[in-house]
């Protein structure tokens, strides 16, 4: 498996599985329980692993996000 994102916002890290998840990407999620019992200082992030064959479509999602984030028009490509 490879590294797609590390991050330690829950909110966008339950979207970026779902969405993952929906278009049949296999993804997990490593560092959650490290996490989770550092608290709340942000220390250690959590990161997003896919395999290297679906790379390419799961970094496609996480420009979606990106895209979306930023206020653009998915369909304006």
């Amino acid at each position: 498996m490879i590294e797609l994102i590390r991050t330690n916002d829950p909110v966008f890290l339950s979207w970026l599985t779902a969405r993952l998840e929906g278009e049949a990407i296999a993804a997990v999620v490593l560092d959650n329980h490290a996490s989770v019992i550092e608290g709340s200082i942000s220390a250690i992030q959590r990161r997003v692993m896919v395999n290297e064959v679906d790379l390419a479509r799961a970094q496609w999602i996480l420009d979606e996000a990106e895209r979306i984030q930023a206020g653009d028009s998915l369909g304006d490509d």
